[in-house]
């Protein structure tokens, strides 16, 4: 048996970890709880320890994992699938490549989660080789993704800077062959390269635009461009 303090900042951790992706921080809980100190929130979360409702990751700032929620809360069954903090959030990337945050409150229960391939690197630069073979899986919540055949990426380098997307983060991808101009797509140049950046159309030719002044758009016949794919999504660890 919990107490009510005990319980309160289990949920609220659950709600955060379901919301974001990111387990809140000892300021974040204490305010919530309205605790004076953040040594009463070390006391808790010993506590949830102890009883097996929560467990803290070594080595990892702010990773909490929720291994079961209590009979009486409204979340289905009495163990949760967990999503820690070292899956951070994933925000919508809107048509203008602007991302925003994506959130849901209501209920306890978790959303259903998909595993997403990640297939390797992709250039936000110069471009490399990218669609390499699947090094990983990425739990992305059912709700947060369009319908469709979808994988994933971590960018390296800095030219998207502008559009939100940062050197070590990782973009979704939703598979498609075609984009409307404006996109941010995965493009593979001469069948080759492939590399992240915002696509448009000017008639036989197709701009690839980084996001970033110190890059120059480079611009192609469209015969030598395909699209693998256009961006829905992006996480980021911090």
């Amino acid at each position: 048996m919990l107490t009510r303090k005990q319980y309160e900042l289990l949920m609220y951790i659950h709600d955060k970890l379901r919301e974001t992706g990111v387990a809140p921080s000892f300021d974040e809980m204490k305010e919530a709880l309205d605790l004076r100190s953040k040594s009463g929130i070390h006391r808790l979360i010993t506590a949830l320890e102890e009883r097996g409702f929560l467990r803290r990751l070594a080595h990892r700032a702010r990773a909490l994992e929720i291994i079961k929620l209590p009979e009486n809360s409204n979340a289905p069954g009495q163990r949760a699938r967990t999503v820690t903090a070292k899956r951070p959030n994933l925000g919508v990337v809107d048509s203008g490549g602007g991302i925003r945050a994506t959130s849901n409150r209501g209920g306890a229960a978790l959303r259903p989660l998909i595993e997403v391939p990640v297939m390797g690197r992709i250039a936000a630069g110069t471009p490399i080789e990218a669609l390499q073979n699947v090094t990983d899986s990425l739990p992305v919540a059912q709700s947060l993704i369009s319908a469709g055949e979808h994988y994933a990426l971590e960018v390296s380098g800095d030219s998207m800077i502008n559009a939100g997307i940062l050197n070590g983060d990782t973009v979704v991808i939703q598979r498609s062959d075609d984009a409307h101009s404006g996109d941010i797509v995965v493009a593979l140049v001469d069948s080759t390269e492939a590399t992240l950046k915002r696509l448009r159309k000017r008639g036989s030719q197709i701009a690839l635009e980084a996001a970033n002044p110190s890059f120059e758009t480079r611009i192609f016949n469209s015969d030598r461009i395909k699209v693998q794919g256009r961006l829905v999504g992006l996480f980021r660890r911090y």
